[in-house]
């Protein structure tokens, strides 16, 4: 996506813009609420969305302080993991909700996701190969809601987050309530362990960038 605003924006301006998003997202990752901030004028939302793939949307462009940072300015973000839980896959929500054909622990899911709530230490959530120097993350709110077809979502907001966090969050959550690892095990990862303790990281399309909240 910022790719493509880059190149919107350049056709529209006339200049090369380097633009900044609030949130990263992996191949397969959706962003119904990104932020992106880049120096210069704003160029009109509907010109943007006359060039964009139709895939990319601009909901607003409008002027912002001028040392405002899409990134760096965020104090929280928002996700959203969403799991088709049933044996009969959904065409519609192909590309949109990871489809899991095992019976579930619904109980298992919701202790799992109470446990996040706090700050935590969450090396066993990220690659072993990483940039990050920091493991501790705050949690201002994780819980599994129902969506209407048979889909579990769980909403995740914390401070910042690490690379493929909530996809291994997800993925060692339905380990647990499949039965393969205990509501225990799970909480000893936050201690912390090592990757491999933790399960398997989820596919992308079922992650969402929902919100992302500045100070006012």
């Amino acid at each position: 996506m910022q790719a493509e605003l880059e190149v919107a924006l350049a056709t529209i301006l006339h200049e090369d813009v380097s633009v900044t998003v609030a949130g990263r997202t992996d191949a397969g990752v959706h962003a119904r609420g990104q932020v992106a901030s880049h120096p210069g004028v704003p160029a009109p939302d509907h010109a943007l969305n006359g060039v964009l793939p139709p895939d990319v949307r601009v909901l607003a462009s409008e002027e912002a302080p001028e040392d405002f940072d899409a990134r760096r300015d965020a104090t929280s973000r928002t996700y959203r993991y969403r799991v088709l839980a049933r044996e009969v896959a959904d065409p519609f929500e192909r590309g949109r909700a990871l489809h899991w054909r095992r019976p579930l622990d619904r109980g298992a899911l919701d202790a799992c996701a109470a446990m996040l709530a706090g700050t935590h230490d969450f090396t066993a959530f990220t690659p072993t190969q990483t940039y990050h120097r920091r493991f501790e993350r705050e949690i201002m709110r994780s819980e599994w809601l129902d969506e209407p077809g048979s889909v579990l979502a769980f909403w995740i907001e914390a401070d910042t987050f690490m690379r493929h966090m909530v996809r291994t969050l997800v993925g060692t959550m339905l380990k647990v309530a499949s039965g393969r690892m205990t509501v225990n095990g799970f909480q000893q990862l936050l201690e912390p362990l090592p990757r491999a303790e933790a399960g398997d990281t989820v596919a992308g399309h079922g992650l969402y960038l929902e919100i992302v909240a500045y100070r006012q």
